[in-house]
């Protein structure tokens, strides 16, 4: 027998893609990444000499500690819910839509529009619904040009989603600024008010506005779509395997034109939300961000409609206790973000588990 043979063949390791990630592995690692993320904010927070431990109990406490904060909480989820909703239903197929912050903006532009110029002095009956498709019109054209770019032009979404956010962003602020200023604003930057007929109504004495309900809905019907129809069965299969969709004879361009334009019709609501529900005018700095939170919204949620309810609000409870430990104890309300992004961080690395595993295979 040869020294060869004698010796026991050696083993290699190989990283391959896992065919369907199990649902069990997927929920378990997003808990996990949410845990640690949060773990590795006590850390650097402990650094920089803080108390995590306090720190994280009054941003609970502001939170969720009484029905003020709980209401609060739900004022932010309105946003983050429609928004994030718009960035999963691209990312299902693949369509890395960066753009929600600007569709945003938009929605909210034409919803402003519509309200303060073509029908200022319509009943509330006709002027919700009115400035509700405005600002999915909005929207969904801010969205369907990065679509259209890349079905016939095969132009990265992702650059041009990104680059028209500030397009939008300065577009408003020179609306501000300009042309529909409100003369009666003493050097503040801002529309006149909106008519009280373009008010979303509210939940009581709080904030709380029916933009929550919107968003509840579109959950609802996204789910139902994308599980119980032909079209969002296509979305799927264009999204896993875009050979095969083309080899079925699936209309590939018109649905990621399709896609898009509904990605940016919800970021579009979310910004009607934020006008008519909150804001009652067009103003700078209308988002802190919600559009780049949106995409932590979509991911945390597995790209689950009903799961992004869940997320959406976990993710508005973090940026109201970041404004309550601001005030009361004078830390800077950006934990709030650096957690997010954090969570982002860690979700995308446990991603990975999901995806991938290490086998052993022979060696010579």
């Amino acid at each position: 027998m040869s020294s060869r043979s004698a010796i026991s063949p050696s083993r290699r390791l190989r990283i391959e893609r896992v065919p369907s990630p199990s649902r069990s592995a997927t929920a378990v690692v997003s808990a996990l990444s949410f845990v640690l993320a949060l773990l590795c904010g006590g850390i650097i927070l402990f650094l920089a000499g803080e108390n995590p431990i306090q720190i994280y109990g009054s941003m609970f406490s502001g939170a969720l500690g009484d029905w003020n904060g709980v209401a609060e909480t739900l004022v932010k989820t309105t946003p983050l819910l429609l928004a994030g909703l718009g960035v999963a239903v691209a990312f299902r197929m693949q369509l890395w839509n960066i753009g929600a912050e600007g569709q945003l903006y938009l929605g909210a532009i034409f919803a402003t529009g519509v309200a303060l110029f073509l029908i200022p002095g319509a009943p509330g009956w006709v002027m919700v619904p009115i400035i509700v498709v405005a600002s999915l019109l909005g929207g969904g054209l801010w969205g369907l040009i990065p679509g259209a770019l890349r079905a016939w032009f095969g132009a990265s979404e992702i650059i041009t989603s990104l680059m028209l956010n500030y397009v939008a962003i300065l577009f408003s602020e020179y609306l501000v600024h300009g042309p529909w200023r409100d003369p009666q604003a003493f050097g503040f930057p801002g529309t006149p008010s909106l008519p009280a007929s373009a008010w979303l109504p509210n939940w009581g004495a709080t904030r709380v506005h029916l933009g929550l309900f919107f968003g509840l809905i579109a959950a609802l019907v996204l789910w139902v779509m994308l599980r119980r129809t032909r079209w969002g069965y296509e979305i799927g299969v264009m999204g896993e395997n875009p050979r095969a969709a083309l080899y079925a004879g699936m209309p590939t361009k018109r649905t990621i034109v399709l896609v898009m334009a509904l990605s940016g019709a919800l970021a579009g609501l979310a910004g009607m939300s934020e006008v008519a529900g909150i804001g009652h005018q067009l103003q700078r700095n209308l988002s802190p961000g919600y559009g780049y939170a949106a995409i932590i919204v979509a991911w945390l949620a597995r790209l689950h409609p009903l799961g992004a309810v869940l997320v959406a609000f976990l993710l508005a409870a973090l940026t109201v206790g970041g404004d309550q430990i601001q005030m009361s104890l004078g830390l800077p309300a950006a934990i709030a973000p650096m957690l997010q992004g954090t969570i982002l961080f860690f979700l995308l690395g446990g991603d990975v588990l999901t995806r991938y595993r290490i086998t052993r295979v022979p060696g010579t």
